[in-house]
């Protein structure tokens, strides 16, 4: 434990929590989660309650298929917003499911393709020039959600209206977060992002912005509506669906990748080779099969529990494994989940800056720590060409059902012009150690 304390870890990835920490630090990963989770299926039209359980389930489903060693939580993935409403307006919402789950498919096919080909070829294609920029992507690329939250009274609609009250309350909320993670020691330095809601929620009643009918309203227990193949809905396979679907598992996995890189660092263990991509790939793949199955959005691991992780420094996955447990209890809670969805969006931008931020830094302490020389013409080519067709939002139309766009074609790019140019190097397996 000396060792611990000594490399400023609060607890590391197999260290079991003092129960009063076990249950708080949870709390912080399920808030920082829980308002992308939730605005998925409010987006397409699921139930958030079966998003909330299905997350639940994916994680504790992910935790044991990378046998308890990576610390990752797995929420609603916005990569599939586009196709779930499109599948559910062309074949219904029972065929989207059945899109979802094949693309969960997609994931066990390239893990096991991991697992029998080993990981130096991939490393050679995702080399450190291309994997940070990527992951700069994938934080700058969220970058307008977390300011419109912060800004506009209705963020999700078309009708954005702009509001001092709400910025105000999120530069607010950002501030303490700050504070609270630069100057607060003891506990309370492992919760500034549950204290910084806390404040933003009390600011937000003040300033009278919080609607309590829908916690008036809910009831204690409620079981949501699940959809189930065979039981709800007779499931079809639609071609069509499924080209909508599968194209998407290309950014989800790059993303996928790029979390698992970051986490890596953050952590200090090389989770590519222990327990191995293969394993977190299927475990992430399992989670997309979980919420088929029961009707809630695909999942993917999350860039706002990362920066959880990189703030707190508590990677103990019991944490991860409890935020997952209370998640799916709070699915049956009414009022529970009345509460934390009257969290106004004000609150969850100013949270959402920062931890989008953090995850686009560390695509940049990726670059820094891997010594990528930008004095090389073919580093500057690749970088920047990586970050302009992401953070720009290039597609490409490949035909009226199906695009390349954003993040994905940022990364297929990138990957193209690393094998092709001249001057490629190497990469070994072991760039992600302490």
């Amino acid at each position: 434990m000396e060792q611990v304390k000594k490399k400023g870890i609060m607890y590391d990835v197999e260290d079991v929590p003092k129960v009063g920490h076990w249950l708080t630090l949870s709390i912080q990963h399920l808030f920082a989660m829980f308002g992308a989770t939730v605005l998925v299926p409010f987006l397409v039209g699921l139930s958030p309650a079966v998003a909330l359980i299905s997350s639940g389930l994916g994680t504790l489903a992910y935790l044991l298929i990378t046998k308890g060693k990576i610390p990752a939580y797995l929420g609603s993935s916005f990569a599939f917003i586009s196709p779930i409403l499109a599948a559910k307006a062309s074949s219904g919402p029972g065929s989207a499911m059945i899109g979802c789950f094949v693309a969960g498919l997609v994931y066990g096919l390239v893990a096991l393709i991991i697992y029998k080909a080993g990981l130096n070829w991939l490393m050679n294609i995702l080399p450190p020039v291309v994997v940070g920029p990527v992951i700069m992507v994938i934080g700058l690329s969220l970058a307008p959600t977390a300011v419109n939250m912060a800004m506009y009274i209705n963020p999700n609609t078309d009708q954005q209206i702009y509001s001092i009250t709400n910025i105000t309350i999120a530069l607010i909320t950002l501030i303490v977060t700050i504070i609270g993670n630069i100057y607060f020691k003891g506990f309370f330095g492992l919760i500034p992002i549950l204290i910084g809601i806390a404040v933003g929620y009390i600011c937000s009643i003040l300033a009278g912005i919080v609607n309590f009918e829908p916690i008036r309203e809910a009831n204690w227990f409620q079981v949501p509506e699940f959809m189930v193949p065979f039981a709800t809905y007779t499931p079809t396979l639609s071609w069509g669906v499924i080209a909508i679907m599968v194209p998407v598992a290309i950014v989800t996995l790059s993303e996928h990748i790029g979390h698992q890189m970051v986490l890596s660092k953050v952590v200090g263990r090389n989770f590519l080779e222990k327990p191995g991509l293969h394993r977190s790939i299927a475990g992430d793949g399992a989670g997309i099969l979980i919420g088929s199955i029961i009707g809630g959005p695909p999942l993917t691991s999350y860039g706002e529990n990362i920066g959880v992780l990189t703030m707190t420094r508590a990677y103990s996955v019991y944490i991860i494994g409890g935020a997952a447990v209370t998640a799916i209890i709070f699915g049956f809670v009414g009022k529970i989940s009345a509460v934390i969805s009257s969290i106004p969006s004000a609150v969850m931008g100013g949270i959402s800056i920062l931890l989008f931020g953090i995850i686009a830094s560390s695509g940049l302490r990726m670059l820094v720590d891997n010594k990528i020389d930008f004095d090389k013409k073919r580093n500057l080519m690749i970088a920047s060409v990586i970050l302009v067709l992401g953070i720009g939002g290039a597609f490409l139309k490949l035909s009226d059902e199906v695009s390349l766009s954003g993040m994905a074609l940022s990364a297929i790019v990138g990957i193209l012009l690393n094998l092709i140019l001249p001057g490629r190097e190497k990469v070994s397996g072991d760039m992600f150690e302490s």
